[in-house]
């Protein structure tokens, strides 16, 4: 494992994010193929006192430490999870208490089932159907639309499912001398996204409700529209106090991407709320979706955000379109 700096880390990620498991399975085992999981390198970045972010291949993983145990948020590939594992070890020794998903996707949620059994969590804070399982690895925590989710799909094992679920617009626990809050993001990349503010540490982790690396992926097969991530972006900006202007203050780690502040959460926001304007103004004009992407809309945007696949300038407008109510 290496310590790097932020000027490092912008580099690595844009690599690492080629690699992105996505829930519908002929993507997921072409992502996997295609990664050389032997010569991925665990990278970590202190973000605060007792806050981490760990970057690998799939989505960034946030660790917190503490006298009372280590909090981790997503767990990245299966593969990966020896590593991840090793790196979080070097953090602390304490044992692996709580994992928190953003959402149900494989890059996030792949090494549910490894990181769970190397955990603990307290009799009674982790029972399932019976209370056989009382005490038996960390509690994994998430919206209820991410168990909904994986448990329809047949590659996710009950063993990378969450343990604990909430439904209602936030669940909050007090763990390592710090009020952690999950706050339910509705329809943005999923139907199950969650934030999670460190409130101490003023660190909140987004999974794919942001990224900076590309134009987010909206997953319509599970609940992702335009106008989600919108919402999702103002209620990370409402939750950041900057240290001046738009610089420094709250610290936010993406799903993908560099470590941010509300200056590139702002222009996050922006470039997703012009880009809509355009695409809905044209969608009431009775414009097509061959016609709104014969217009480009996003020209200006490209060169920054358009990436390959997925990331793809068409596959965002499509998807724009299509979640858009003209």
């Amino acid at each position: 494992m290496k310590n790097i700096t932020l000027h490092k880390l912008f580099a690595l990620v844009l690599t690492s994010v080629s690699s992105i498991m996505l829930s519908q399975t002929p993507v997921v085992s072409k992502a996997q193929a295609q990664t050389d999981f032997d010569a991925v390198e665990i990278q970590t970045l202190k973000v605060r006192d007792n806050i981490y972010m760990l970057v690998g291949a799939g989505g960034n993983i946030t660790v917190q430490t503490g006298e009372d145990g280590i909090l981790i948020i997503d767990t990245q590939y299966a593969e990966l999870s020896d590593k991840n594992l090793a790196a979080i070890r070097t953090l602390s020794d304490k044992p692996l208490r709580y994992i928190i998903n953003t959402h149900h996707h494989g890059d996030h949620v792949g090494g549910n089932a490894e990181l769970k059994a190397a955990g603990f969590t307290p009799s009674g804070g982790n029972v399932g159907a019976s209370l056989s399982n009382a005490g038996e690895g960390a509690t994994i925590f998430a919206h209820e639309n991410v168990l909904l989710n994986m448990a329809g799909d047949d590659n996710m094992s009950t063993e990378m499912w969450p343990t604990m679920t909430y439904f209602a617009e936030k669940k909050d626990l007090y763990f390592n001398d710090e009020g952690v809050r999950i706050i339910h993001q509705p329809n943005a990349h999923t139907n199950g996204d969650s934030i999670i503010f460190f409130r101490k540490s003023d660190v909140i982790t987004t999974g794919d409700a942001y990224i900076t690396s590309f134009y987010p992926f909206i997953d319509m097969s599970s609940g992702g529209t335009l106008q989600g991530f919108i919402d999702a972006a103002n209620s990370i900006i409402d939750l950041i106090i900057p240290e001046y202007g738009q610089d420094g203050g709250t610290l936010v780690i993406p799903g993908h991407g560099r470590l941010s502040d509300i200056g590139d959460v702002i222009n996050w926001r922006e470039m997703l709320t012009i880009i809509r304007d355009r695409i809905l103004d044209m969608k009431q004009r009775g414009m097509s979706l061959e016609e709104v992407l014969a217009a480009r809309p996003t020209r200006d945007y490209d060169p920054r955000w358009a990436g390959q696949g997925i990331f793809s300038t068409e596959n965002f407008v499509t998807a724009a379109y299509m979640t858009l109510e003209d």
